[in-house]
């Protein structure tokens, strides 16, 4: 605490050290758990049916999904928010440490990966993001966690009772004078993060929603873009302004956007067919002679 009764932020960001700066990070470990998670939940989707691709095709899939999210989110980054930087040092793609990943860019990266995805196995582009979509808050979730901890992506200054002193937000300057902010990482991580997934999963498994191509992605765009901008209102902007917005909310106009045309275009187009049940295989067991019978007289 300090002389304001705030909690200082003085969270490791390295789960483990092994040497000097050298160590497992909770935002890359998030990247992982995220992906894991995924794959974990795509296995019931297969075993109830819900998926459409194949088990055999699972693992080309996580690969260019992997490799859309990684480049997406970092491209998008430098080009969204850091491009003066990255026009003068085109390296600066590769400088992970320094700087940060684009949900954006990384939804863009997705979308690429997923084009993929449905070409190389002949299945609809809008029902395989629906399914990518409704699992997608995890990683969204587990990623503003490691914000958090990792005490960057701060909040405005607030003197509610909950919020925290950021060492990282005024470099150089002895924390009895830094001013405490909304923690607005874990905000994220309740509405852009659990909230969807809660939200996404019902829609996903128990209503009709997945008849519809296109209606779950739609409205996880729509929900993220609200969220995503009622969240920046409390949260520093970390470039400079677009039209009096900050970034995040000039960018979440397109997601917003682009949400409401593919939720109008599946409720317009309406449902199609329930995927049949996969048919047992046929029984080879040999099956005895029936014993004739004799009519008791």
């Amino acid at each position: 605490m300090n002389e304001s009764g705030h909690w200082v932020h003085d969270l490791d960001p390295k789960l483990i050290h092994i040497w000097g700066d050298i160590g497992v990070s909770y935002y890359g470990l998030a990247y992982v758990l995220a992906f894991v998670f995924a794959v974990a939940l795509h296995r019931v989707m297969l075993r109830k049916n819900r998926s459409p691709i194949k088990r055999e095709e699972e693992e080309m899939a996580v690969y260019a999904l992997v490799l859309g999210v990684l480049i997406g989110a970092r491209l998008g980054y430098c080009v969204l928010y850091a491009l003066p930087e990255f026009l003068q040092r085109p390296l600066f793609i590769v400088e992970v440490w320094n700087g940060g990943m684009s949900f954006h860019g990384g939804v863009i990266g997705v979308l690429a990966g997923s084009m993929y995805v449905a070409w190389r196995t002949k299945t609809s582009l809008l029902r395989f993001g629906d399914m990518i979509v409704s699992m997608a808050p995890f990683g969204l979730f587990i990623g503003r966690i490691a914000n958090f901890i990792n005490g960057e992506l701060w909040g405005k200054v607030s003197d509610i009772a909950w919020a925290v002193v950021f060492p990282r937000s005024e470099p150089g300057v002895a924390v009895e004078y830094i001013a405490a902010r909304h923690p607005s990482q874990l905000y994220e991580a309740a509405l852009e993060g659990a909230a969807l997934l809660l939200w996404l999963q019902f829609r996903f498994w128990k209503t009709s929603a997945p008849r519809y191509p296109g209606k779950i992605s739609g409205e996880f765009l729509m929900l993220y873009a609200v969220f995503r901008m009622f969240c920046e209102v409390f949260r520093e902007p970390d470039a400079s302004l677009v039209f009096g917005l900050s970034r995040g909310t000039f960018y979440s106009l397109f997601i917003l956007i682009a949400g409401i045309l593919l939720w109008v275009r599946a409720y317009k187009r309406g449902p199609i067919p329930e995927p049949e049940a996969p048919k047992a295989a046929p029984s080879t067991r040999k099956h005895a002679p029936k014993k004739k019978q004799h009519a008791v007289r």
